[in-house]
């Protein structure tokens, strides 16, 4: 019976463990949990979502200060589209981050940053265009490009040095995004190094409609897409995501053709993972009944995430002088409209409950919103329960190992 160690994801002549840890941000894909995937010979991604809070966080910078201080003249309008990033410490922090992730890679594996379209940033191309050159400055492994079409976001560094260097990849939900995307950048002469296929059952954002995502089936599209590289002679390593909770499902991807997996769920309850222990735990007990797919996101995507996240309902004041990562190129974003209409329809009060949408950036710079993948209500199943009620927290390499080399559906547990 094979095991995922029988199989390699193939990059020309580079050979890797075919495991990649996804990018879940805002920093819970921590650096350290990206190393730990390289160090093993697979590939870790890190997120440059929300990154000058990241690098405050890390590396004691003051990017968030500095922006509220410029911006405080703004806090009580309503009117967000003065709000600027400025692109020399934006370009500062991506270094920061992607640089001293590099600085400190070990091993033969690689790291990719994960980069979302839907992080407009008051200025969709300038930001992303400054996000992707300086992590290629920084010597990032590769760029998947996520949260969107990205129709033009390789040409954005179409003139950068390491543009034939550096590995790109995009992750879809649908065999015609993927053509989308091929056609739109086919002047490019640049094909994708990789695509990841995302199904339904991810954590996070789904690239699904809010009303049919259940409708979907991960190994149906993985199969669609596969038929359509074949039939165009594209070779093209393709990366299933989303469900793959065990090594022996990565196996059945694998030996259908599939040149790796992207893996997540699993790794959000390891030490190095960027939540605090105590979010940790509450995913440790998700059942799944306590799993919902909402339509809470500003980004206009259906976001799976634990029921009892304290994002869902919060009516916290819009706080885009310190953050604005989701302000579309006019200064706006739907948690801002939704909540200035709870605030006009009650006036006097306090604080305010927004049900529909959340304040993405806050929720997810304070941990508050517990994005999760479908089956993290197994994630008991994976680890032992401790005296005091709670789930004795796993490694990295504990559960990168499982992937690696165990058979028949097996979960190993911590010895």
């Amino acid at each position: 019976m094979k095991c995922v160690d029988d199989f390699r994801l193939r990059f020309g002549k580079r050979e890797l463990v075919p495991i990649v840890v996804g990018g879940m941000g805002v920093d819970i894909s921590t650096a350290t949990l990206a190393l730990e995937a390289a160090r093993l010979g697979g590939i870790g991604h890190i997120s440059d979502a929300m990154v000058q809070t990241v690098s405050d966080r890390r590396f004691k910078t003051h990017f968030v200060k500095e922006k509220t201080k410029l911006y405080k003249f703004n806090v009580a309008s309503s009117d967000k589209s003065a709000i600027q990033f400025d692109l020399g410490r934006l370009a500062e922090a991506t270094q920061n981050h992607v640089g001293r992730t590099m600085e400190a890679k070990r091993g033969n594996g690689m790291i990719f940053v994960n980069c979302m379209e839907k992080l407009t940033m008051n200025a969709p191309r300038e930001t992303l265009r400054v996000r992707m050159n300086a992590a290629l400055d920084a010597g990032i492994d590769g760029i998947t490009l996520s949260a969107g079409l990205h129709l033009g976001s390789l040409a954005l560094v179409a003139d950068h040095p390491r543009f034939r260097d550096a590995k790109f990849g995009i992750i879809v939900s649908s065999l015609r995004a993927l053509q989308i995307f091929l056609r739109k950048n086919a002047r490019l002469d640049r094909l994708p190094d990789y695509v990841v296929i995302e199904g339904p059952l991810a954590g996070g954002h789904l690239g699904f409609g809010a009303d049919d995502w259940d409708k979907y089936d991960l190994r149906t599209i993985v199969a669609e897409i596969r038929q359509y590289m074949q039939a165009e002679k594209l070779d093209i390593p393709l990366i299933p995501a989303g469900g793959i909770f065990t090594g022996s499902d990565a196996v059945s991807y694998l030996e259908e053709g599939a040149a790796a997996v992207q893996v997540a769920t699993r790794f959000t309850v390891t030490n190095e993972c960027g939540l605090p222990d105590k979010v940790k735990q509450e995913y440790f007990k998700a059942n799944e009944d306590e799993i919902e797919v909402n339509m809470i996101s500003p980004t206009g995507y259906p976001m799976r995430m634990l029921k009892s996240s304290p994002a869902i309902g919060d009516g916290i004041r819009p706080n885009c002088e310190a953050y604005g990562y989701l302000l579309d190129a006019s200064g706006n974003c739907a948690y801002i409209t939704a909540y200035n209409r709870e605030v006009a329809a009650h006036p006097g009060a306090k604080k305010v409950s927004v049900m529909d949408k959340t304040c993405l950036c806050t929720a997810m710079r304070n941990f508050d919103c517990w994005t999760c993948g479908h089956y993290t209500y197994r994630l008991k199943d994976t680890s032992r329960k401790l005296a005091d009620g709670s789930y004795e927290l796993l490694t990295a390499e504990h559960v990168f190992r499982d992937y690696q080399f165990s058979t028949e559906g097996k979960v190993a547990l911590p010895q």
